[in-house]
């Protein structure tokens, strides 16, 4: 491993090596630089292989080596990592990971607007990339929206946290949550319970977000008053919804017609959201999936958002996004002509 000392450029006729960039972290501050450094300096490691440049460090001043882009991009990490630990924040492998999305969607940026933050009862939500930044725009500003794209892209959870926004400031009446019960047939008589308790299964990933950001008490109140409701997709057959928020999960797995249904729903006042990653699709294979097709469909159509996550949105381990990526290396490389299923 390369030693991360150097020797400082204090003779203004001296230049630096060619590519690299020489800064200070001020105000000098040894628990903070230790937190951006991180243990043994695995967050400067982290930043390194993600950017392919190298990093030294004497104290509080910094230097970058490699492709001129590449370095002051380095640069703009760890001044953005530091400026966070102002408050005491600790510094994370992940919170390293999240940064580095955020450079590297930078090109994605467009217009001014808002920053995309959230401010639920329990949570502040930020998002993590561009792309999430304009999957929030879409969803504040259209009447039906898609997220498309692999677990772990936020698509699911940024939509609760829009559906809580838009409860607590009056712009919904209720909330909606909505999932194809495909491992059931969506033959829910045979488990205990009521519907709340049958669908809830499929829909933990969702009522986990409303807790997380509402708390375990309200979101039991809220659920007792039916402001808050859950609904297997068979359920929605006949209903016209008005002033709701509606998130419909996992929609791959949604067949044609139900898709159809389910978009004929939305009424007056109200914002759906569908979400689901096409790679994932339970149906038999002699079923077509309604979030495929939906997007040959609805191309176009105004008042209607698509926004296709990748790989480079992933926010969890990044471990997480290296397996995403591996899949969709393998599954283009090996699916079959002609295959529509997947």
């Amino acid at each position: 491993m390369h030693t991360r000392l150097f020797a400082l450029t204090t003779n203004p006729n001296q230049s630096l090596p060619q590519g690299a960039v020489e800064f200070s972290l001020s105000p000098a501050d040894n628990r903070r630089l230790a937190s951006v450094c991180g243990l043994h300096d695995a967050h400067l490691r982290q930043i390194e292989e993600y950017l392919g440049v190298e990093i030294a460090n004497r104290g509080n001043l910094f230097r970058v080596t490699g492709q001129p882009d590449l370095a002051k991009s380095a640069r703009r990490v760890l001044k953005e990592l530091y400026k966070s630990t102002a408050d005491d924040t600790a510094v994370t492998p992940s919170g390293v990971h999240m940064a580095l999305q955020q450079l590297s969607m930078h090109a994605l940026e467009t217009g001014d607007g808002p920053d995309g933050t959230l401010r639920t009862p329990k949570r502040v939500i930020k998002p993590c990339s561009a792309r999430q930044r304009q999957y929030i725009r879409n969803i504040l500003t259209h009447d039906v929206n898609f997220g498309i794209g692999p677990a772990g892209t936020g698509k699911t959870y940024l939509a609760v946290a829009c559906a809580v926004d838009a409860l607590e400031n009056n712009q919904v009446a209720r909330i909606i949550l909505v999932r194809p019960a495909v491992e059931a047939g969506e033959r829910l008589g045979f488990l205990p319970g009521d519907l709340g308790q049958k669908v809830d299964p499929y829909l933990r990933p969702l009522y986990d977000a409303l807790n997380e950001m509402l708390g375990f008490e309200r979101v039991g109140r809220l659920l007792e008053k039916n402001v808050i409701e859950l609904a297997p997709l068979a359920y929605m057959r006949g209903r016209s919804l008005n002033e709701s928020f509606i998130i419909l999960d996992e929609a791959q797995n949604t067949t044609v017609e139900q898709m159809k249904m389910f978009l004929t729903r939305v009424g007056f006042g109200t914002t759906a959201v569908i979400t689901g990653d096409i790679t994932q699709i339970d149906l038999p294979r002699t079923q077509q999936s309604g979030l495929k097709q939906v997007l040959n469909v609805l191309a176009g159509v105004k008042g209607i958002t698509f926004t296709h996550f990748s790989a480079d949105d992933v926010v969890r381990n990044p471990l997480v996004q290296r397996i995403v990526e591996a899949y969709e290396v393998y599954e283009r490389a090996n699916q079959p002509p002609g295959d529509e299923h997947t």
